[in-house]
């Protein structure tokens, strides 16, 4: 087998489906599989999660890739599309677009095409990244009323801050609803964050993505406490046992000294497969299932893993640095960054290897 590996459990993608309908048994699900499916394989998890109610991708790229692996499902593009030469290639995907500038207004007025897209207007309702401000929402909703292209409207809104129990959640949900629900509209809020902390915030469609991976959005709770299983265990083995001697340096400038004769295996495993350079010392890892720290800087292709306290450990055990055993969330702090960017900078050159499917 080649090392590092990424196994990517379909069981494990089910099960987190159905955590996220039993947290929201009244709302259909839109399961974001962009990003690759956030490292995971888009079109491997676009099956795996077939029971889902869409699927939600950043691009048009992503949609024309799923249309060609012969996935079925409702695809909404969550950026929209730009030009009127995209809505063309949208409609004959069969996606569902997102609407959130006055310039892709224009645009679909001008599509002269037979298709009736389903759009959802976005409301920027304190992000301020995307979508149309208060105070020209109205404005935008009439416009897409009068559209011939349009088959029918809904409405969304993205939260900035839905990890956290607080005002800000609070006052995006009640600038949304005093505006959208005079209109009858179906509704879409709930990222992860908001399906586990946010009830009120589920509505008519969740579009969960973190969650369905099995990792935590939340500060200071793990998946598992919400039951949750990681989908990704991105895994290696030992290459090399050093032993060092008290004062002696371990990798690339010295950084981390051995302050006891110690054992340091090698890892195969670095940068140049996505685990974070800055990674500081001190962040764990699995050896052979028993818990270690990296010692010293992270190489291009290789770790440092201080096995002192693990005199069993040889080359050729299994190296386990986020997953099942260890989750993302654990090692995310140690290379100042959050699990969301830890599974989506895999590089290209790590395999993924699937079981479950």
């Amino acid at each position: 087998m080649s090392f590092p590996v990424a196994t990517i459990d379909a069981a494990a993608l089910r099960s987190n489906l159905a955590v996220v309908r039993r947290m929201a048994p009244r709302s259909r699900v839109i399961a974001v599989v962009k990003a690759n499916g956030y490292g995971h394989g888009m079109i491997r998890v676009a099956r795996a999660l077939a029971d889902a109610d869409g699927l939600g991708v950043a691009r048009l790229a992503d949609a024309v890739a799923l249309r060609e692996a012969g996935v079925t499902q409702r695809i909404l593009l969550l950026e929209g599309v730009f030009g009127v030469e995209q809505f063309a290639l949208a409609a004959k995907e069969q996606c569902e677009i997102v609407v959130h500038s006055p310039e892709q207004l224009d645009a679909l007025e001008q599509f002269a095409g037979s298709h009736r897209f389903i759009v959802w207007l976005k409301l920027n309702s304190g992000m301020n990244r995307l979508g149309f401000r208060v105070e020209d929402f109205a404005a935008a909703h009439a416009r897409l009323q009068r559209c011939s292209s349009v088959s029918q409207i809904r409405v969304m809104t993205h939260l900035s801050s839905s990890e956290e129990r607080g005002h800000v959640t609070a006052t995006q949900l009640k600038v949304f609803d005093d505006l959208v629900a005079p209109l009858g509209l179906e509704r879409s809020v709930a990222n992860s964050a908001a399906v586990i902390g946010w009830p009120e915030a589920h509505q008519d469609w969740v579009r969960p993505g973190l969650m369905l991976y099995g990792m935590s959005p939340m500060p200071n709770q793990t998946a598992a406490e919400f039951g949750l299983r990681p989908a990704m265990t991105l895994s290696t083995q030992l290459i090399g046992v050093q032993n060092v001697g008290v004062g002696e340096p371990v990798g690339y400038n010295g950084i981390w000294r051995a302050q006891r004769p110690s054992r340091i295996g090698i890892a195969a495993i670095g940068y140049g497969d996505g685990f974070p350079r800055g990674t500081r010392n001190g962040a764990p890892v699995l050896v052979g299932g028993k818990e270690a720290t990296i010692a010293g800087r992270v190489s291009m292709d290789m770790i440092s893993i201080d096995i002192t306290d693990l005199p069993q450990a040889k080359a050729g055990d299994e190296v386990v640095v986020w997953g099942e055993g260890l989750p993302a969330e654990r090692l995310a702090p140690y290379a100042d960054t959050t699990c969301y960017e830890l599974v989506c900078r895999v590089t290209s050159r790590v395999p993924l290897l699937w079981k479950g499917a």
